[in-house]
Formats: C-alpha cells, sequence, structure tokens
C-alpha cells in the first residue's frame, strides 16, 4: 500500500511540473519591438512615427566565403545580429565567446543563423574575417561575419537594428557618432521583426537570449 502511495504521489508530482512548465512556456511571449518603444535619440524621428510594421530593411554584404548575403537569406529564420570588430581588445572577444555559446547550443539547426557584422570595414575584409571565423570555429552557412561598405554597415546598425540605445546605457562608445561600439545583441524574427535586446557581454543575458530562441523557434 505503501509503495503504491508513493508511486501515485510520484505520477502527480510528474504531471504537475509538466503542467506548469508547459503553461509557463505557453504564457510567455515575446513582444514585437517597434522604434517607438526605444524611446532613443538616435532613432530618425520619422521612423519613429511610423510606429507600427518595423522590419529589418534590405542590405547586400560580402560573407566570411566571400558569398554575397543579402535579405533573403535570412527572411524566414530566427537570427541574431551583433555590431563588432576584429582588432577590438575590450567587449569584443567577451561578446564573440557568448555568441559561440548560441552557434552550439543552435549548431545544426537551419533555423537559427548568426549575423556579425563588422564597424570597421576598412580593415576588416574577407580575409580578415575569414581568420577571425576560423579561429573561432564558425560554421560555415550558420554564423556570417559581414562586411561591405561603411555606410550600409552603419545606416543597418542606426535605422534597422536600432542597436545604439544611450537611454538603456547600452553604447559604449560612439565616437563622435562615427564608430559604432555597442554590446547590444539583436533578436529577429522569422517575420523580419526586433523581438528582443540583450548585453553580449554578460553570461546571463545570454542564457536569456538562448531561451528567448526557443520561444520563437515554437512561435505559431
Amino acid at each position: 500500500m505503501r509503495v503504491l502511495l508513493t508511486f501515485i504521489i510520484l505520477v502527480v508530482g510528474v504531471f504537475t511540473a509538466y503542467y506548469f512548465n508547459k503553461t509557463s512556456q505557453e504564457r510567455k511571449h515575446l513582444p514585437v519591438i517597434q522604434p517607438r518603444d526605444l524611446n532613443s535619440e538616435m532613432v530618425n524621428p520619422e521612423i519613429i512615427n511610423k510606429g507600427i510594421g518595423h522590419r529589418i530593411g534590405e542590405f547586400t554584404l560580402t560573407n566570411q566565403n566571400r558569398e554575397t548575403i543579402t535579405l533573403d537569406d535570412v527572411e524566414g529564420k530566427i537570427f541574431v545580429a551583433e555590431y563588432f570588430f576584429t582588432t577590438c581588445l575590450t567587449i569584443c572577444p567577451i561578446m564573440t565567446e557568448e555568441m559561440t555559446r548560441v552557434q552550439k547550443e543552435f549548431k545544426g539547426n537551419e533555423s537559427v543563423k548568426i549575423m556579425s557584422f563588422t564597424v570597421d570595414p576598412e580593415n576588416d575584409d574577407v580575409e580578415v574575417m575569414k581568420a577571425y571565423s576560423e579561429k573561432h570555429n564558425a560554421v560555415d552557412g550558420q554564423w556570417h561575419f559581414l562586411t561591405g561598405t561603411k555606410d550600409e554597415l552603419y545606416s543597418l546598425a542606426r535605422n534597422s537594428f536600432f542597436v545604439l540605445k544611450p537611454s538603456e546605457a547600452r553604447n559604449l562608445g560612439d565616437a563622435g557618432s562615427d564608430f559604432i561600439h555597442t554590446n547590444n545583441f539583436v533578436l529577429v524574427d522569422k517575420e523580419l521583426r526586433i523581438r528582443g535586446y540583450y548585453d553580449g557581454t554578460s553570461n546571463e543575458e545570454v542564457d536569456v537570449l538562448m531561451k528567448d530562441i526557443e520561444l520563437l523557434l515554437n512561435e505559431k
């Protein structure tokens, strides 16, 4: 009798834990972030006034394998974007290590991509990006290190990803507004909408990022 009672309690406990975990996941929903939500002087007022419906804009850049990468390559995918440069000795190495964790977590998942945009295209050419990607064991096809013209890279940063958010004290040195240096990771969904910002130097925030990627993978 005691064994049967113990078994029943165990079964009830397992199903109760499963129910609460399942309903908790179902209740959590990532918001779609719009320009007006950022409250940042770095966002063009004309973009803020549009209010609803912001999506990542078109781009044509080159990855570490000399492949042309456009918006078509990530539409219908979930991706994480960052801005960095290969000679950075402060926050970028930490961010790269954290992004390596993201790649490891979703390695082989064709629905998840990583986009690392350089802010120093004059130095970060294809050869440099290739060496950097190999040093950090980037998986071809999943983790793209992107270079191109400074105008296009910076326009994307400021007008599509909104990586500069002084109101949240996350811009670590946009010197003279001519050099972007930020620790933001940006989570973008399959419809090219921004769903979250995370401190790429924080192990804890990147843990949250990976959980949020899972939420988007399961989002209907």
